[in-house]
């Protein structure tokens, strides 16, 4: 993993959080995806942010 890569937060239809590398969402124009939060400096922040998300009620856990 890379020090200087961004990870995103991305919500699907489904109402599912995933947590993606700024390169593969760059990559991607996936019309399921409804909203993203970030960019975070580390996929611990993410995963972090994406605990908050789903006691918020924002997204659904796995």
């Amino acid at each position: 993993m890379s020090d200087s890569q961004g990870w995103y937060i991305i919500r699907r239809n489904e109402g599912n959080c995933d947590i993606v590398p700024s390169q593969q969402l760059e990559s991607q124009e996936d019309s399921t995806i409804l909203e993203r939060w970030g960019p975070f400096s580390s996929v611990e922040d993410a995963i972090a942010r994406r605990v908050g998300l789903i006691r918020a009620g924002k997204c659904k856990p796995v």
